[in-house]
């Protein structure tokens, strides 16, 4: 069964190993996990399922885990097990039916005591009966962030782990944080005067990718990227995300933020952080995001020569959306870093729906190669590219001898697909790993309140100006690689093509 045998063990050991390299409390005993908007989308289809592969692999267990669901919908316990159990295909059903009968459901209102009452007294009789001695209480809020206060205050109110036990109150709360620079202030002021900053875990689903995660290492655990990882030898440095539809129906909800707000300032730039900060102290969860907001402070004030907006044809006949609207569904932007490591180095922030791909990379290309004796310029550069969804890689782009009797180069790569060299390893899914650290404390994979203004001040300046209407989306076609002024930016700050060469994955054939 789920939770009892060898290997979760083993799981939960590795677990207990990681807190204590980290210097994190190792704790044991009564947790309650609360998933506040629990009959909503992303509780069904992300968070459940998270909570139950964390179950499935033992670092859940039964008689140590209590999972609440809390929405306004009326709903019965099975009734709500019966909407989560559609998401679990492909499950063992033994497993499954083991997870659902830890999950029970409590219906009220976000704003007003009576249900956070109710909500309480689950949670405590629960406590009560397990007799650990302890009371751990994480809450899931999945909603949307106008309710965040509210479902705070009640929190802070009704529903705080008791002093006379040992034990922690936990938030996770989802983007956005705010919609520019003041209103993530103002939801930041209103969280930090119910809760502690160790108490709120800002999620951002990005960092708890398998390739994100490897950031560090691959830049801080190799000596051959030590010498190059710089202005000397770097050239320029994209970080694309790509969507191959539109905004299928969700066209009101998106015509609220745009693609900037939704992608660029949150996924992208925390992929930038790593990408470009300088090497932590250590792997102290704080010293890494000490890093992460230096090198925000770092970025230059965006330039709106430097900025390409798009606007996919089609988007504005959803009748959701409003036929006057300059939301960006597309949005290629230049960000400058003003320090010893990275001046001069443009860092183009690339993402837009409805394109010809669905695809997320970095992709750091390299300088020319001064004296090319083999006359191979025009082949392309050297780049280091991380693919980050799908078929998660990293390949390095070389020139090299084309194989044949003449002397003749050709473009071809140094490939580390992890489909192929992983196979039997399941690669986690982010809500698992980011939830998982929440329990354990760890907020290393999560957006510091500094960390957030600092990010806001990058891009504050820009969005009013958009929503002002001062800078124009133009229009490209659905399944295109976006508007031809996003690659004639990207020419022009430094970024070479390369033509006729293609990476293919490697597959088993």
């Amino acid at each position: 069964m789920a939770g009892t045998d060898s290997s979760a063990s083993s799981r939960q050991s590795s677990f207990n190993s990681l807190a204590k390299d980290l210097e994190l409390p190792l704790e044991q005993g009564c947790l309650t996990i609360v998933v506040l908007g629990a009959s909503g989308d992303l509780a069904k289809k992300k968070t459940f399922p998270a909570l139950y592969h964390l179950f499935e692999q033992g670092f859940l267990q039964s008689g140590e885990v209590h999972i609440v669901g809390y929405a306004r919908t009326n709903l019965s316990d099975d009734g709500l097990r019966g909407r989560i159990r559609v998401y679990l295909k492909g499950a063992s059903e033994e497993h499954v039916s083991e997870f659902l009968q830890l999950i029970k459901y409590v219906s009220g209102s976000y704003d007003s005591g009576e249900g956070f009452e109710k909500l309480n007294k689950e949670i405590s009789d629960y406590e009560m009966s397990n007799n650990s001695g302890s009371s751990r209480r994480l809450f899931y809020l999945a909603l949307p962030p106008s309710v965040y206060p509210s479902v705070c205050k009640m929190i802070r109110t009704y529903c705080m782990s008791p002093t006379s036990r040992a034990g922690w109150t936990r938030v996770i709360v989802e983007k956005p944080f705010g919609r520019d620079l003041d209103s993530a202030e103002e939801l930041s002021s209103q969280l930090g005067e119910l809760f502690e900053e160790d108490q709120l875990y800002r999620i951002d689903h990005y960092l708890g990718k398998e390739l994100v995660q490897n950031l560090l290492v691959l830049r801080f655990a190799n000596r051959l990227f030590l010498p190059l990882w710089n202005r000397d030898n770097v050239d320029n440095i994209q970080i694309v995300f790509r969507e191959d539809f539109g905004t299928d129906g969700r066209g009101g909800y998106f015509d609220q933020y745009g693609i900037i707000r939704d992608i660029i300032q949150n996924h992208l730039l925390q992929v930038f952080c790593l990408v470009a900060m300088e090497k932590p102290v250590s792997l102290k969860p704080e010293h890494i995001r000490d890093e992460k907001v230096k090198v925000l402070q770092s970025v230059n004030p965006i330039k709106d020569e430097e900025v390409v907006l798009g606007q996919y044809q089609g988007y504005k006949d959803d009748p959701t959306v409003p036929d006057d609207s300059n939301t960006p569904t597309f949005a290629s932007i230049v960000l400058r870093v003003h320090n010893e490591r990275w001046e001069g180095v443009p860092f183009i922030l690339k993402a837009g729906k409805a394109l010809n791909s669905r695809k997320a990379e970095i992709r750091v290309q390299f300088k020319d190669v001064p004296g090319d004796i083999f006359k191979c310029k025009k082949q392309g550069r050297n780049e280091f590219v991380i693919r980050l969804q799908p078929s998660e890689a990293m390949y390095m782009k070389l020139t090299v001898k084309k194989p044949g009797l003449e002397m003749a180069t050709e473009q071809s790569e140094l490939d580390l697909s992890y489909g192929m060299r992983y196979q039997d390893v399941k690669i986690p899914e982010a809500y698992e790993r980011l939830i998982l650290d929440t329990i354990g404390g760890d907020q290393q994979h999560f957006v510091r309140r500094d960390e957030l203004k600092a990010a806001w001040q990058i891009f504050t300046p820009l969005l009013h100006d958009i929503d002002a209407g001062k800078l124009k989306a133009v229009s490209y076609k659905p399944g295109s690689r976006g508007p031809k002024e996003a690659d004639e930016l990207s020419e022009k700050v430094g970024y070479m093509q390369t033509h006729g060469y293609i990476w293919i994955p490697p597959t088993l054939a």
